[in-house]
Formats: structure tokens, C-alpha cells, sequence
């Protein structure tokens, strides 16, 4: 079973940055920052269009662009359950940052 599978959830923590990720069809998931950390709005909610690859079973190379104009590049590990992430805000440094993913029921 991928765990990229419509309907799964996971809470994503990169230390400064909190938000839950929700599959919710083929190439679409539903974002929901839980906290921002200064850098998003603490709850905003977004659906956003995913472009994915399989770099081998339970690791994938996920992204996607954000209204905003945010790209966001991440490296999802399943198997480990850590995500590598680099987040590129409009007007700003990119982000590069380490951290976890967490399943939720």
C-alpha cells in the first residue's frame, strides 16, 4: 500500500513550521498549517496541485506551487518517516529544512 494513498494524512513538524498534509485525490492534497512559525498564518488551509516521483518504494520527490507564488520542494520518506524540505517564498531566501512526518489516524 503507498503511503501516498488517497485519504492519508500526516502531521509534517520542520522544527519552525508545523502543518498537516491530506491526500485527498490523484496529484491533489489539502495543506493545513498548524503553526507558522512567522512564516505562514497559523491555520491557513490551501489545496494545491502535486507534481510526484518515485525515487524508490516509501520515498517520494513531491512539489508544488502555492496562490502565493510559495514553490515547495520536498523529499517525503516514508519508511523513515522524515521529510526534506525547501520551501521558496516570494520575496524571501529559501528555506531548507529537516524534518519529520507523522501518520495520523
Amino acid at each position: 500500500m503507498s503511503h501516498r494513498q488517497n485519504g492519508h494524512r500526516y502531521f509534517v513538524d520542520l522544527g519552525i513550521l508545523t502543518f498537516v498534509m491530506h491526500y485527498v485525490a490523484d496529484a491533489t492534497m489539502a495543506l493545513t498549517v498548524v503553526d507558522g512559525g512567522g512564516v505562514l498564518s497559523d491555520g491557513h488551509t490551501e489545496t494545491v496541485t502535486t507534481t510526484v516521483a518515485e525515487v524508490r518504494p516509501h520515498v517520494y520527490l513531491t512539489s508544488w506551487r502555492e496562490r502565493r507564488g510559495t514553490r515547495v520542494l520536498h523529499l517525503e520518506d516514508f519508511e523513515r518517516g522524515r521529510v526534506h524540505s525547501r520551501i521558496e517564498l516570494p520575496g524571501s531566501p529559501p528555506l531548507a529544512r529537516l524534518g519529520t512526518l507523522t501518520e495520523l489516524p
